[in-house]
């Protein structure tokens, strides 16, 4: 990866990594944010997506230098970032249909906090910090962070993060169910690439079928027994799989599958 991007893609054995190399949010650093994230999104051989921020930070959302500057010289355009830029991000992101494990190092706030959310799994380091940050400076939130926060820690939990919008710890985050796992502060991205290959490697359609489900089930707006057909008709999908005989095969054998992704 060239140092020289605020967000960089590359792909290797059907992990694609994004990382983000610039945690305060230009309109330059968005927009290579989102190239990069389609791109993962549009690949046809990813079967895993590493999302990745520094050690310092993960992501901490609008940079507010750039944003000052813009209110000052063209209020009208200083919020349609919002529309232009974090909504297609947060959208590219829901468009990746494999895995997405997010690794935070660092502080995690405000859009930086929706990105991370909207991955499946986060590997945090422990020094890492969790804030919504946005009634802070007057705003609302944006980057869809308001609807992953009611969906992973309920409306109560939800309200306290936004309107007090305090700092939350990594064992706390862990805690409220923010992350999925913390880790020493050297091992945060080590642990994140290990959990992102492990999916990698793993039944990429039945791991595909299965956030659809999730999503569907947390959704709340079908009744069960769509939801049932909806499994009824995936199942049969998987089960005329390869990764499906081999692994039944595998287990009246005794072995470990071996999972190919078709």
């Amino acid at each position: 990866m060239s140092e020289h991007r605020a967000a960089e893609f590359e792909e290797s054995d059907g992990l694609a990594t994004v990382r983000l190399n610039s945690p305060a949010l230009t309109v330059a650093v968005k927009e290579e944010l989102l190239a990069a994230l389609r791109a993962a999104a549009d690949s046809e051989t990813a079967r895993a997506v590493l999302l990745l921020g520094s050690d310092r930070a993960f992501c901490v959302g609008q940079d507010l230098a750039e944003h000052a500057r813009v209110l000052k010289e063209t209020p009208e355009r200083a919020l349609t970032t919002v529309r232009e830029h974090y909504n297609r991000i947060v959208l590219a992101l829901e468009d990746i249909r494999v895995p997405v494990v997010v690794g935070v190092g660092g502080a995690c706030v405000g859009a930086g906090m929706g990105f991370a959310l909207a991955g499946d799994v986060r590997i945090s380091a422990r020094r890492a910090k969790f804030g919504t940050a946005f009634t802070g400076i007057g705003l609302a939130s944006d980057s869809g962070l308001a609807y992953r926060l009611v969906r992973s820690l309920g409306q109560a939990r939800a309200m306290e993060l936004m309107l007090l919008g305090e700092m939350v710890g990594a064992d706390r985050a862990l805690e409220l169910g923010l992350v999925t796992e913390v880790v020493d502060d050297d091992a945060w991205e080590k642990r994140a690439r290990e959990v992102a290959a492990r999916l990698a490697s793993g039944p990429t359609l039945a791991f595909t079928a299965a956030k659809r489900e999730v999503r569907a089930a947390a959704a709340g707006t079908r009744e069960l027994p769509s939801l049932l057909e909806e499994e009824a008709e995936l199942q049969n999908r998987l089960g005329m799989t390869a990764d499906h005989v081999g692994a039944v095969n595998s287990f009246l054998d005794k072995e470990a599958p071996t999972f190919t992704g078709r």
